[in-house]
């Protein structure tokens, strides 16, 4: 506590669907602590990946020349909509249960006419992704992995966890006391999310370094894998925000006259 080391190991190549991801990260991280000893993974080490190179692993490269049509398959539901120059983003929640600008569908860093998916089930890729790593190296790390996502009060996009293994992803400090002893009520830290967008400052979105090493979180690196980071999403009755303004607005009306039918 008090004290975060981050770095991200160059040597990646670029992955293509088939690949053995645990081969091709085990090799870039013993060149890298080949070449600066202190950057060989530790015992409490929490390895972040970016989820663009386990959705090419895994094969969730698709041919689309109209990505909108990619979006509307990975989409359950809309959640909010708006018109600008550019076209229309669509605010969505995708089969993950995410709730994300265009369902998590990426154009970017990959070939022409062709657009990423998320993987089907990041908390696996993590547990598969942890395995692999920890009988590599004989040590006892945590596996995040990661995409992009905006928020709704702020300006930009940050990193978040989408999927994890052996990481605990929230740190509930209701009942703790505060620096001026009153009991905490609310506070639960997304400490997942967190260390996601720790590991994106020297990852970077065009680097080629799409793994990071967070050293000095061994509290948060747990024996077994855990519950992952869908423990992070929240639906259902727990979402405050169901719906955006238009698609609000429009129930309205629809409710209205619902109730002068009846």
């Amino acid at each position: 506590m008090g004290e975060l080391r981050v770095w991200a190991p160059d040597g990646v190549p670029e992955v293509v669907p088939g690949d053995d991801l645990v081969a091709l990260l085990t090799a870039a991280l013993r060149t890298d602590a080949d070449a600066e000893p202190s950057h060989a993974l530790a015992d409490g080490d929490v390895l972040v990946v970016t989820s663009k190179v386990v959705s090419k692993a895994e094969g969730r490269v698709v041919a689309a020349d109209d990505r909108e049509r990619a979006i509307t398959d990975e989409t359950v539901r809309v959640v909010a909509t708006r018109e600008h120059p550019g076209g229309v983003t669509r605010i969505v929640e995708n089969h993950l249960g995410l709730v994300m600008a265009a369902a998590g569908v990426d154009a970017s860093n990959t070939p022409e006419g062709t657009v990423l998916l998320l993987p089907v089930d990041p908390d696996a890729s993590a547990r598969a992704l942890r395995a692999g790593l920890a009988a590599a190296f004989g040590v006892r790390i945590g596996v995040l992995v990661t995409d992009t996502a905006g928020r709704p009060w702020r300006q930009g996009v940050t990193d978040l966890a989408i999927g994890a293994a052996g990481v605990q992803v929230l740190d509930d400090l209701r009942g703790q006391l505060d620096t001026f002893g009153r009991p905490l009520t609310m506070t639960v830290a997304a400490v997942a999310d967190e260390v996601a967008s720790a590991a994106e400052l020297v990852k970077g979105k065009a680097s080629g370094r799409p793994v990071a090493v967070v050293r000095g979180l061994g509290h948060v690196v747990t024996d077994d894998d855990g519950p992952g980071a869908r423990l992070l999403v929240r639906t259902g009755p727990d979402d405050m925000f169901h719906q955006g303004s238009a698609e609000a607005y429009a129930q309205g009306w629809k409710d209205a006259l619902a109730a002068e039918e009846r």
